[in-house]
């Protein structure tokens, strides 16, 4: 049985806020099983600190398969701050490597306190568990705030001019897209031939919300150059619009690697480049040319303006 799958080892109370997130929230696998890793590691540590299990237990063999709605109601905000010290101070920074140093960083703090809020706030708006939500004040960890990097525009035209073989109409028309439209990796990855629509892209984004992105005629001319090409090879997944060498549709893996080799031809730096900075290039790239902000947030796909 695999250890880290909710489904299997979650608590009822905590399986029904993961299936929750799942289906109704419509988040990725990925983020529902982090969500489960991050409470499952927060109860370990409240169970030890409440005294539910004898204080020499390691915490990583406390099972929290026990966990209900009094222990949850239980917890306070000075419980999530003792825990928020622990990670700050003497959780292993990669758990299988405690020779790697303990403390988390801030950010990964973050994304714990964004799990304990999310569960909360659900156990007291969705599920009417509880009266109040006992985590309505709780306070994120200050992040250091940086600015995206970004390529400039003759780095831009730098990274697809040394685009050659092997591949190089496929991957010539993903760059053109990362750069042009913003699009996430896992939205490019997921492309299928069917969302290419004349002058428009289908992008299927966070959360299963569809939007539709101008092509211009840069991205209009690259497509057209890799459908041509792709009309021609055999796929073992018919709909994909990306496909690798063994006609398999293209795994954000093999779009990562792609980009770094590319950007690595093209004599840039890929250690401080990806595909979610080319991203930040496009978002760039279209406010120096006077996209409005708000313009900008819909072909990015942002729920918030903010974060644009």
């Amino acid at each position: 049985m695999d250890r880290n799958d909710y489904k299997l080892t979650a608590p009822e109370l905590l399986r029904n806020f993961l299936v929750y997130h799942e289906t109704i929230q419509g988040h990725s696998k990925k983020t529902v099983d982090e969500y489960y890793l991050d409470l499952r590691n927060f109860f370990r540590y409240i169970k030890l600190e409440k005294g539910r299990v004898p204080r020499d237990t390691p915490l990583d063999q406390i099972e929290i398969d026990d966990l209900d709605l009094d222990l949850a109601r239980s917890v306070n905000l000075s419980d999530v701050y003792s825990y928020m010290s622990y990670l700050s101070r003497d959780r292993a920074k990669h758990a299988n490597s405690p020779t790697s140093g303990y403390g988390l960083e801030p950010s990964a703090r973050a994304r714990k306190i964004a799990a304990i809020r999310s569960f909360y706030k659900y156990l007291s708006s969705k599920a009417k568990l509880l009266g109040e939500n006992p985590m309505q004040d709780l306070d994120s960890p200050r992040l250091k705030k940086a600015l995206p990097r970004f390529l400039s525009l003759d780095e831009s035209i730098q990274l697809l001019e040394a685009v050659d073989e092997p591949n190089q109409v496929r991957d010539y028309c993903i760059l053109t897209l990362f750069l042009n439209c913003g699009l996430r990796i896992s939205e490019l990855v997921g492309l299928n031939l069917q969302d290419v629509r004349q002058e428009q892209l289908r992008v299927l984004g966070k959360g299963n919300k569809e939007r539709m992105i101008f092509l211009n005629e840069a991205c209009r001319a690259a497509l057209d150059d890799w459908l041509e090409e792709r009309s021609h090879q055999a796929a073992a997944d018919k709909n994909a619009l990306f496909l690798t060498r063994s006609h398999t549709r293209m795994t954000t893996a093999a779009v990562h690697y792609m980009v770094k080799q590319r950007l690595l031809k093209a004599g840039l730096d890929p250690s401080l480049y990806s595909s979610h900075k080319l991203r930040h290039t496009a978002a760039t790239l279209m406010l120096q040319n006077g996209v409005d902000v708000r313009t900008l947030q819909e072909v990015l796909g942002h729920e918030n303006l903010n974060t644009t």
